[in-house]
């Protein structure tokens, strides 16, 4: 690790932060290894700064996350406790519990549990042995609400049960700790998010709290807690997993961040689509605000860590007040330091490297999620919005537009001179080593389908060239160019919302090729780590 390219923000960061290496190995039985997958990161950060109830509402946050937490292994395996009792290996205890079950995400879902079978696709929101000819005729208008679990009733028929029932005494506590930490909340807005989403959670009706979550901009905790993401449910993409973050804002950054919000509605009538496929007026009220992460919970901490959100996902919100976009900085600074920078030193020609920034690393997610409140949530034909029309196509696609759209609008904004953080020679080249961490996902990660998509794209358009030594380097006029050209073509797939042209334009654009894969096999020779495992919780931030 070059620390020369690590700014100020990522030096605070990494100094914030106690790192240790995850354990290393040379002769251990080859269970054990999994566990090099992850680099272990202490994620704390000050609190200082908070205020006596700020501090005394913290516990009341862990002990929800903890019940998301608890949500999700039962949504994505089942009984913990049976599984653990499968294992005797500790380090083997440990991988399953960064899986949440006996599936290895990092590798295709694979399973590293003896007698454990493939992983359902549809996890365990469905009855594994439901067909498609049953769940067709399964004629119950709830069946595709993103918070039913479809059962059997005592005969056999497929029934929907609402999560606030399924999952009734765990959501009980959960919202009535909520209650109870919205008594110590720093400021009036925040509070009364805490008191609506407890709300949300009885009900499984989640729109008022998240409105009221566009209100909040003056705290110093954060909390996102619910269900909220699709991904593990990839037989339909339908069902909502619980998970919780908790988040302490850095004002500092935020404030440096906050003007680049007033840019979205112009750049929306930028994008490189015709006019029908722009027509949707984003909210203008876009948070881009800094936050040091103290807590993963459920489905966000399985195996690949965010290092940035943007939620609301709700297409109404979205549209009437747009989305917030928090930058997760001392987790993007841990994957810059221990994954990225260290795979391009091995991937990326020596030319290159000068153009591996922290600030660009930065940037590009920024945009990332920036661009996931843009384009186009409904299609342009009446096939309702564009998540149901594509259904289990719709996250891999929709996380190539923010990666792709992301570039896209941060080299618009530095034409309008409006961007002046780094060169666009840093922002694509950093793009590209970034491909190659997050690629390391796998194919059964949206993200890893979404950077094989865009690789395989860059490539066919001659956006960079990997010489014999296997290095890459970026043709940046060529590369402009297919950033222009795939962020369109995205678009109109979306805007077009035809399930099968869409999934055959991705077919094998999604798959790693040979020569590709050879060459993330010396990444992983090298012995990078794939992804972050955190020492966090109320124990790590509070003693």
């Amino acid at each position: 690790m070059k620390i020369k390219h690590l700014t100020y923000l990522a030096v605070v960061a990494l100094m914030a932060s106690a790192c240790h290496n995850a354990p290393k190995t040379v002769d251990a039985p080859k269970e054990a290894k999994l566990i090099d997958k992850y680099a272990e990161y202490t994620l704390t950060t000050d609190i200082s700064h908070l205020s006596e109830n700020e501090k005394e509402m913290l516990p009341l946050l862990f002990e929800a996350a903890d019940i998301m937490d608890n949500l999700f292994w039962m949504e994505n395996y089942g009984d913990k406790d049976e599984l653990m009792a499968k294992i005797a290996d500790p380090d083997l205890q440990r991988f399953a519990n960064i899986t949440y079950g006996p599936w290895d995400g990092l590798d295709n879902n694979k399973p590293f549990v003896e007698g454990v079978g493939a992983k359902p696709a549809g996890a365990q929101f469905y009855p594994v042995d439901m067909t498609e000819e049953e769940w067709n005729a399964f004629d119950d208008p709830n069946k595709t609400s993103q918070y039913t679990m479809i059962v059997r009733d005592e005969n056999g028929n497929l029934k929907c049960v609402w999560y606030h029932d399924y999952f009734e005494q765990q959501i009980k506590k959960a919202a009535s700790l909520l209650d109870d930490a919205s008594e110590l909340a720093g400021d009036e807005e925040f509070a009364e998010y805490l008191r609506l989403r407890a709300k949300a959670l009885r009900t499984d009706d989640y729109l008022e709290s998240d409105m009221q979550w566009m209100d909040v901009r003056n705290n110093n905790i954060d909390m996102v807690i619910g269900p909220i993401e699709n991904y593990t449910d990839a037989r339909y993409g339908i069902k909502a997993s619980h998970e919780a973050f908790i988040l302490i804002k850095d004002q500092d950054w935020t404030k440096k961040l906050a003007r680049y919000a007033g840019f979205v509605p112009e750049l929306q009538k930028q994008l490189p689509v015709p006019e029908e496929y722009k027509r949707e007026v984003p909210g203008s009220d876009v948070d881009l605000a800094a936050y040091d992460v103290v807590y993963y919970a459920g489905d966000c901490n399985a195996n690949s860590k965010t290092i940035a959100i943007n939620l609301p996902n709700d297409e109404r919100v979205q549209l009437e007040r747009g989305t917030r976009k928090l930058q997760l900085k001392n987790a993007m600074a841990a994957k810059f330091e221990k994954i990225l920078y260290p795979i391009s030193e091995v991937l990326m020609t020596p030319e290159s490297m000068e153009h591996i920034k922290f600030d660009a690393f930065f940037a590009n997610v920024m945009f990332h999620e920036t661009a996931h409140g843009m384009g186009i949530k409904n299609t342009i034909n009446g096939k309702g919005t564009v998540r149901e029309a594509l259904g289990n196509q719709y996250n891999a696609l929709e996380e190539a537009k923010a990666d792709v759209l992301g570039l896209y609008l941060v080299t618009k904004l530095a034409e309008m001179g409006e961007y002046t953080n780094t060169t666009m020679e840093d922002n694509y080249t950093t793009f590209m080593a970034g491909i190659f961490r997050s690629v390391r996902f796998g194919a059964a990660s949206a993200h890893g389908k979404a950077n094989m998509l865009t690789f395989n794209y860059f490539q066919n358009e001659g956006a960079f060239v990997r010489n014999a030594d296997g290095r890459y380097a970026i043709d940046f006029d060529k590369m402009k160019v297919a950033v222009e050209k795939l962020a369109g073509d995205i678009l109109q797939h979306q805007g077009n919302g035809d399930y099968e042209a869409t999934k055959a334009w991705m077919g094998d654009m999604t798959v790693i090729k040979p020569e590709l894969q050879g060459d993330l096999d010396r990444v992983n020779q090298a012995g990078i780590p794939v992804d972050i495992y955190y020492n966090m919780g109320a124990n790590v931030l509070l003693n």
